[in-house]
């Protein structure tokens, strides 16, 4: 009798409870502290982005031209694209050049940072892919700097919707920047008998750059989002589709893993990659994709990879590689009584934005940040911060090797958890202080009617219905899902809790942004950021915070490979990027930071190259330790003492310093 009447209270002091939970997620938002006091050591300066002449009067678009089934959700499918990089294009030594994806005139402006000394200055242009075919039925969707081809010169990878991607990389012979630098080569071979596309039409939204088999060599993940179909084409095939599933969706472009093969230089220079179909288990790799990262979690000298899903979930792969072939495993976190499902890694049910590797607490192992939908009273799951639980390499080697990924969610408590509506998320230390900051790029739809209940009442919706583009509500030109959602600026209050301090630091522009990149484009060893706004002007803050500590910044390079001799004042570098190369910081308090070499992740941003660590105060010299695979594969190790300030060095069998540019 007893039983039974406790079985009856049970749904009512479940209810009980969740009102309770939702309460204190609701007012856990608005009760951080410490925002003015975090953001008075910070400052930024926003600095006007140089242009080609005549861009101004381009006509400027706020949505897509799309297929006919999409056309009554023409705002929804129009909303990504926006995406930013920053780099050294010049070989001058400095990342203080720009790869911009201008959203509303479809076109891939380089230009340079408005930090950029005179002699880093070009004249901007755009990036002109004939004579390889485009037309209105692509549009670009992002740009990853690179050296493609090693010969120690900038090349850039450009990916769409509707075809696949195009490289172009740069020549020999070219003394300055311009179009005319760089020769443009499809990433996979196409056959164009009559000068169209004939093509898979890929929708990519996510790319990520690293030796994935060891060998040396950058590889390539391309991540797409809907499936091979005629997205943009107004007249095209009624091929398309949306996702089958809210949660568990199956059906999208998922990723396609591409292993360099060789290459040549030259003023017609190649790079061959070649994919490897089978690299990633075929029932975690046809997610609707948007954003990918890696990093080396084992110390093994090859990088695990976190794919990030919209309607799907999110997949944390183990590299099980070798040189020659690159292989993937999914590994998933483990579930405790008080972990929700949507905590674990690897089976949450949320909407998998942007993704970022760093070491939050100072511990020398990679953590993860997560960007989802996170709006309160619209959508409110939350980011993901999952903190690596290994205590060592060997610890972390064991746990994927048996398929189990030791991460634990803690975004709530570390003040993460709730933004908006999350894009791509980046890590960075603008003060110097061996701390961490986080930028997150947010917002969805800029309109004038709100159509948040209509997204509520599609969440309801038979997920039998919604792979069906005429079974969503209305997302058209005027209405509005998270419109006036600013950037996140995460800092570290007092109480090392993360607060979002954007309006106080004057960055809280009311318009959704996609990509955001990062890097010292002075040599100053400060960090700068650039945003990519969804049918809005980029926009570049220049780094302004007063008592800045010190920074060690370490430039790392591995030999070209190709050379077919350079022309006098040609833009070369000093090698090849170090992709993939780790760097351990020790500091004299005992605490340590790990990073890398970043070839290049997450949504729609691409951070520089060069390696940023804090100091704080330290004076005096640190422990650092570097490990790289060499242009033979083989892995090297190097320790060093190091000062504060930028070093150069190349990469070999020793790691070798040589004098800044």
């Amino acid at each position: 009798m007893i039983g039974e009447r406790v079985r009856r209270l049970v749904p009512g002091i479940a209810a009980v409870l969740l009102a309770a939970s939702l309460f204190s997620v609701v007012t856990s938002q608005v009760a951080v502290a410490g925002k003015d006091e975090a953001a008075q050591k910070y400052k930024f300066q926003e600095l006007p982005i140089a242009f080609p002449a005549g861009y101004d009067a381009v006509p400027k678009a706020t949505v897509r031209v799309v297929n006919p089934a999409y056309e009554h959700i023409k705002a929804w499918v129009s909303s990504v694209g926006a995406g930013i990089a920053l780099n050294d294009f010049t070989g001058h030594g400095k990342a203080n050049s720009l790869c911009i994806v201008d959203t509303r005139t479809n076109q891939v402006v380089v230009t340079y940072a408005p930090t950029a000394p005179a002699a880093d200055q070009f004249a901007p242009f755009v990036l002109n892919p004939a004579p390889l075919p485009i037309d209105n039925t692509m549009a670009p969707m992002g740009c990853t700097p690179g050296d493609f081809n090693l010969d120690g010169r900038m090349d850039l990878l450009v990916t769409y919707w509707g075809r696949v991607p195009i490289m172009f990389l740069a020549k020999t012979g070219v003394t300055t920047l311009s179009n005319d630098a760089y020769c443009p080569e499809e990433l996979t071979p196409q056959a164009s008998p009559d000068g169209k596309y004939h093509g898979p039409r890929w929708n990519t939204n996510a790319v990520a750059v690293n030796d994935f088999d060891g060998d040396g060599k950058p590889d390539i993940i391309i991540g797409n989002y809907f499936p091979d179909s005629d997205v943009l084409d107004p007249t095209g095939l009624y091929n398309v589709s949306m996702n089958n599933g809210l949660s568990t969706a199956r059906n999208g472009g998922g990723s396609h893993v591409m292993r360099w093969l060789k290459a040549t230089s030259g003023d017609m220079p190649t790079a061959t990659f070649v994919e490897d179909h089978d690299a990633i288990p075929y029932e975690v790799s046809t997610g609707w994709t948007l954003a990918i990262s890696s990093a080396d979690l084992t110390g093994r000298g090859v990088p695990e990879v976190y794919v990030a899903n919209d309607f799907g979930h999110d997949h944390l792969l183990h590299n099980i590689s070798t040189p020659g072939r690159i292989r993937f495993t999914p590994v998933i976190g483990e579930r405790t009584p008080t972990t929700p499902k949507s905590f674990v890694l690897g089976l949450d049910s949320f909407k998998g934005m942007g993704v970022d590797f760093g070491d939050i607490n100072r511990k020398g192992r990679f953590d993860m940040v997560v960007s989802n939908i996170t709006t309160s009273w619209g959508l409110e799951e939350s980011n993901f911060a999952f903190m690596n639980d290994a205590t060592d390499n060997a610890k972390m080697l064991a746990e994927l090797d048996r398929g189990v990924a030791p991460f634990t969610q803690k975004a709530r408590p570390m003040g993460l958890a709730w933004t908006g509506w999350g894009w791509d998320v980046k890590f960075g230390d603008f003060l110097n202080n061996g701390n961490l900051d986080v930028v997150q790029t947010e917002g969805f739809v800029k309109g004038d009617i709100n159509r948040w209940p209509w997204l509520q009442e599609l969440a309801m919706t038979n997920d039998n219905m919604l792979s069906n583009p005429g079974m969503w509500p209305k997302a058209g030109p005027g209405d509005d899902l998270a419109g006036s959602q600013p950037i996140a600026f995460y800092a570290k209050n007092s109480d090392g809790v993360y607060v979002n301090i954007a309006e106080q630091l004057g960055l809280a522009v009311p318009i959704p942004t996609r990509g955001v990149a990062t890097a010292d484009t002075t040599g100053t060893g400060t960090l700068d950021f650039a945003i990519a706004r969804q049918w809005g002007p980029p926009a570049f803050y220049a780094n302004k915070s007063p008592n800045l500590g010190r920074s060690l910044d370490l430039r790392l390079y591995r030999p070209a490979t190709q050379t077919a001799g350079t022309a006098a004042g040609a833009p070369t570098s000093l090698g090849v990027p170090a992709y993939g190369a780790t760097v351990m910081v020790k500091l004299p308090d005992g605490t340590c930071q790990i990073t890398q070499v970043d070839g290049g992740g997450g949504h729609g941003g691409k951070r520089s190259f060069e390696v940023h660590v804090g100091l704080g105060g330290v004076s005096g010299p640190v422990d650092v330790e570097i490990q790289w695979r060499d242009l033979n594969g083989t892995l090297r190790k190097s320790s060093q003492k190091l000062t504060a300030g930028t070093h150069t060095q190349v990469l070999t069998d020793t790691a070798q310093e040589v004098e800044n540019r």
